[in-house]
């Protein structure tokens, strides 16, 4: 499992969903208003049907109001 540790600046609007490396969708794991602060959430490396995904690299995509980041991330079995 992977830990995706975030800070918000100010109460916002937070979507965090992860990419495979074709960039398809597998897995939103945050899409909700957050409180200003640190946050952190787990990733256990399935899809939205809970399947197990296959090792490789994937991408996470942290995405507020007025901010948008894409991150690397290798998932290793």
């Amino acid at each position: 499992e992977t830990k995706i540790e975030y800070q918000l600046p100010k109460d916002t609007q937070v979507e965090i969903s992860i990419y495979n490396i074709r960039g398809e969708k597998v897995r939103t794991l945050v899409d909700e208003s957050k409180k200003a602060g640190y946050h952190s959430i787990i990733w256990n490396g399935t899809d939205h049907r809970n399947r197990e995904l296959s090792s490789g690299v994937y991408l996470y995509k942290i995405k507020t109001d007025g901010y948008c980041a894409t991150k690397k991330m290798l998932l290793i079995k």
